[in-house]
């Protein structure tokens, strides 16, 4: 086309657009704005969101919309002006982390220790996203076993980030100022109690007991860090070889399972992926 002609059919362009009714250009963008709500809706209201779908939803499947959450770095500087790399998170100061700062889903499943010692997949944690579970008080509320959340059920973390209990466990103090008099292992004690430990489908047991055996942070880093909500949780009792018939106290009314989506041998995924090979 000659400059001639591409100048004539750019103007007749512009003059349509401008001879268009304004209400004629609204009622496309609002068409477009709609067709976009509808398929957002349609991806948030899909089954593998919700029960029973959600129950065997492979990291594939997750990971084919959200592959941006284990791609996702931590910022190099924070809204704050902290630099990352002139700054330890809690973490890092532990002796089984290497390497640069990670992000909360990397460090669950992509980092080496990850690898090493956990079995995490994502609907370990995520168990779908059920829109009435993220407002206060809706009208069938007391009709559904539903819990105030989002995206994930506190009490998951908890399984492995609650208070630690060193009161409980009979120690004198925090673990941090009496390591030193057990020994720097915790199989100083649990080499006898509590043996029956860590066999769920989302952990590696034997890679930890091993791990925990030769450092102790590789048990601290995980029962030692932050506690959730300052609330201490009830981890089930498994039975152990030599275990008392008397139930303490602080241990009545605790299960003697873990719950069953988490047992050995059961797969809330029939497919493993990359991320926990």
């Amino acid at each position: 086309m000659s400059n001639t002609g591409l100048r004539s059919a750019l103007a007749g362009s512009i003059a349509l657009l401008l001879l268009t009714p304004v209400s004629t250009i609204q009622a496309a963008e609002q068409e477009t704005k709609s067709r976009s709500q509808l398929n957002y809706d349609r991806a948030r209201y899909d089954s593998i969101h919700f029960r029973p779908a959600i129950e065997k939803a492979t990291n594939e499947q997750c990971l084919s919309c959200h592959q941006e959450i284990v791609d996702r770095k931590v910022l190099d500087q924070s809204p704050a002006g902290v630099k990352a790399a002139d700054s330890l998170a809690w973490y890092q100061t532990l002796n089984t982390y290497e390497g640069p700062q990670e992000t909360f889903h990397r460090r669950h499943m992509e980092t080496a220790l990850a690898r090493q010692l956990m079995n995490m997949q994502c609907t370990t944690c995520h168990q779908g996203n059920d829109p009435r579970e993220e407002a206060p008080i809706w009208e069938g509320a007391k009709e559904g076993d539903f819990k105030l959340r989002k995206m994930i059920n506190p009490d998951t973390c908890l399984m492995c980030h609650g208070q630690f209990g060193h009161e409980i466990m009979g120690l004198p103090g925090p673990w941090p100022e009496v390591s030193e008099t057990m020994g720097n292992s915790c199989l100083t004690c649990h080499a006898a109690i509590r043996t029956n430990r860590h066999q769920v489908n989302y952990l590696k047991p034997d890679a930890i007991e091993q791990a925990g055996s030769k450092d102790a942070d590789v048990c601290y880093g995980c029962h030692g860090g932050r506690a959730w909500y300052r609330t201490r949780y009830p981890y089930p009792r498994h039975k152990w070889p030599g275990m008392a018939e008397e139930t303490p106290a602080w241990a009545h009314g605790r299960p003697s399972e873990s719950d069953a989506r988490f047992l050995v041998g059961v797969k809330s995924n029939p497919q493993q992926t990359k991320q926990t090979q």
